[in-house]
């Protein structure tokens, strides 16, 4: 499994657990690393006239000084400048011996354009801003415009938040290790970063699966095994059954959005619950989508009793009222919990949002109780300030943090939405998206996702692995769509990734 992030702290942690359990000691780690980021310069970059290794006075700076040696052993031009002296009796310093260059104090950086650095000052464990001479020379290089390789992670960028502290280095290539960091994902830091590579130094699987690790790239090795597959023996309603509530007669597009993709997802039933002012505009425009007048309290309990639904979209077009929050604490009321008959989840996006942001505390409440449905949030970053006003406020959380303490809150998944989406279950899993596209910043586009969240979840789909799941297919069709996009293009473009990822098997 190589989906999992490490934090700063955890990644420590592995290193010690790999040390103790052998084969390699901590220099022979560094010696590995080293290894592999000067493999990468000289593939990449035969023909640079020069290559200029920045050292810290870390392990970071360990690992340059070990890609140094080795590119001064293959012939390369290099010049070493550090920043700072490695602790006396530490692997950095072993490194350091063991290097025949001479060390240049890093204020002094000269390079010339066509040049390329190895940025190996600080890496993730960085936790204040680059300053001096560190700073001058991230400024230098880009001013020259020289191409940057980074070890672990480029220096200025926090390893557990992506955040920019003060400045720092944008790279072509990041060489990190064992595992991917947050601030190779979330932003700004993944911008940062060109291309990553995940180079093997000789720590065992077992070494990293023994953290226990609770955060994880989003990627289908993550969810795929949840992801709901019809049986052979099959009918529409064993695969779920979607109730999406639409707005008025001049707010009924989203919700047949929301519709449509909860369907292309493979819910077998879905049904648009509509007022009566809408009933024939939405009758215009839906086929294999039903239909059903729902214009109060006790039309929902009728259809939670005919047709036994499985979960719902609520907020699409709905307009925040009152309503809205009646339709949903008596959905939360109405459920047997995943695994159990009844409701299996809730999903609240947009007016769905909004209409809580004076008083959420009910909603959390139905959230937390015995045997409620999962309550499934997918705010973008407006949306999530309405909601939690203190966490997107207080700039010392990053956006993970911020999900998470957000999921813990709410008693469910959090999708915080953006280029760099961050989904967060309440028992502190979370997962970092990282195949987003521009084409999907167009109107209608969260709408969809909406569905495909609610079209997972009636197909029995875990909630936190159905949001992830959505998540990915979501940004997946849209960027193999590719430009020209708009909303009504996306359940569609749902299809040739779903046959991919299910094989078109029954079982």
């Amino acid at each position: 499994m190589t989906i999992e992030l490490l934090t700063s702290a955890e990644m420590g942690e592995v290193d010690r657990r790999a040390i103790a359990a052998g084969p390699f000691d901590g220099i022979g780690l560094m010696r590995n690393a080293g290894r592999a980021v000067a493999s990468l310069v000289l593939a990449r970059w035969p023909g640079a006239p020069r290559v200029h290794v920045l050292a810290g006075p870390g392990n970071n700076g360990g690992d340059g000084y070990v890609v140094a040696r080795l590119l001064h052993e293959s012939a390369v031009a290099v010049s070493l400048w550090a920043s700072g002296k490695p602790r006396t009796g530490s692997d950095a310093a072993l490194a350091a011996a063991g290097c025949p260059l001479p060390v240049h104090d890093l204020a002094a950086l000269d390079a010339e354009p066509g040049d390329l650095v190895v940025d190996a000052l600080y890496g993730a464990g960085l936790s204040k801003p680059l300053v001096g001479a560190d700073a001058r020379a991230v400024d230098k290089v880009a001013a020259l415009g020289l191409a940057v390789v980074a070890v672990d992670l480029p220096s200025g960028v926090s390893g557990d938040s992506g955040k920019v502290l003060g400045r720092a280095f944008k790279a072509n290539l990041t060489v990190t290790f064992a595992r991917k960091k947050p601030g190779h994902l979330l932003l700004p830091g993944r911008e940062l970063c060109g291309e990553v590579v995940v180079a093997d130094i000789g720590i065992a699987d077992a070494i990293v699966a023994s953290i226990g690790a609770r955060t994880f790239a989003n990627e289908p090795e993550l969810w795929r095994a949840a992801l709901p597959v019809p049986a052979i023996d099959t009918h529409k309603y064993k695969r779920g059954h979607v109730g999406v509530f639409s707005g008025g007669a001049a707010s009924t597009g989203a919700a047949r959005l929301s519709a449509l993709a909860a369907a292309r997802a493979g819910a077998g039933a879905v049904t648009v619950l509509s007022p009566g002012s809408a009933m024939q505009v939405n009758a215009a425009h839906l086929t294999a989508i039903m239909l059903r007048r729902t214009d109060d309290a006790s039309d929902l309990d009728a259809f939670l009793a005919d047709r036994r639904p499985s979960a719902f979209v609520l907020g699409p077009g709905f307009g925040v009222s009152e309503k809205l929050r009646d339709f949903a604490l008596a959905v939360m009321a109405s459920g047997g919990g995943e695994g159990r008959s009844g409701v299996e989840g809730l999903v609240l996006d947009a007016d769905g949002i909004t209409a809580f942001r004076d008083d959420p505390a009910p909603l959390f409440q139905a959230a937390g109780a015995a045997n409620a449905p999962a309550l499934v949030l997918t705010p973008h970053e407006g949306e999530f300030a309405r909601l939690f006003a203190d966490l997107a406020g207080d700039e010392t959380l990053s956006k993970l943090d911020k999900a998470r303490k957000a999921a813990s809150r709410a008693h469910g998944v959090i999708v915080y939405k953006g280029p760099d989406t961050v989904i967060a279950a309440p028992d502190g899993r979370a997962a970092i998206n990282a195949n987003g596209a521009p084409w999907l910043a167009t109107a209608g586009s969260g709408d969809v996702l909406g569905g495909i969240v609610a079209g997972l979840l009636a197909q029995g789909m875990p909630a936190f692995e159905a949001a992830c799941a959505a998540v990915w297919l979501h940004a997946e069709a849209g960027a193999r769509f590719g430009s020209g996009l708009i909303a009504e293009d996306l359940p569609r473009a749902l299809v040739p990734v779903l046959r991919e990822l299910l094989g078109d098997h029954a079982r």
